[in-house]
């Protein structure tokens, strides 16, 4: 059976696997704080359907309560261990299952195993980009995933965390970093880890892919 990935922007991604879906860093906000939403439309009702939701990190836009607000009653939501307790809102999401993990950790939703050991990799989505003219420390550019994705060996991949939020009134402010990641990224993918089949999406464009069994 293929798994199926949307790319709704940013790092919010449906994967479906095994007839579940994944949705990942869910914003479904037009604007966050000091952003605005240039590029793609805000995902569309069908995007907040999932089995379990991941949530990677504690960053406003990767952790947006008011997103998270308007997930189905009873979604699972997967969050790190403490965010609740730093971050409040989540308190206040009585309507879903908050799961706190850490590294390590093992969860079955249906026929999908979230095991806690990353063994060979299908598909890997890798941030390549950011949301404004510099890239604060710890976030991947288009040559850093390229050397990441040489290392993970995946079958495929496709990028994310770019061209999608951009500071308001800062158009004009190296644009480059807005615009250009996406297809750095293929261009160097290729020159890093050319075995590697990329796939850059557009807002709201899916893709299947064969995965091994």
């Amino acid at each position: 059976m293929p798994v199926e990935i949307t790319w709704w922007g940013h790092a919010t991604c449906t994967v479906t696997d095994s007839d579940v879906r994944v949705l990942t860093d869910p914003l479904f906000a037009r604007r966050l704080a000091h952003l605005r939403r240039r590029r793609g439309a805000v995902p569309p009702p069908e995007a907040r359907r999932a089995d379990v939701v991941l949530v990677s990190h504690l960053h406003a836009d990767h952790l947006h309560v008011p997103s998270l607000a308007r997930l189905e009653p009873g979604t699972r939501l997967l969050v790190p261990r403490g965010a609740p307790r730093q971050v409040p809102g989540l308190r206040r999401l009585t309507d879903l299952r908050v799961d706190e993990v850490v590294p390590g950790d093992e969860r079955r939703v249906g026929d999908l195993l979230m095991a806690k050991e990353v063994g060979p990799v299908d598909v890997a989505l890798l941030p390549v980009g950011g949301w404004g003219p510099y890239l604060g420390e710890g976030h991947l550019d288009a040559g850093r995933a390229a050397e990441a994705l040489a290392r993970l060996e995946p079958r495929s991949a496709v990028p994310v965390h770019y061209g999608t939020y951009w500071p308001i009134g800062m158009d004009a402010v190296r644009p480059h970093e807005f615009h250009a990641p996406g297809a750095e990224f293929v261009r160097l993918a290729a020159e890093f880890a050319p075995g590697v089949d990329v796939h850059r999406l557009e807002h709201g464009e899916s893709v299947r892919l064969e995965v091994a069994r």
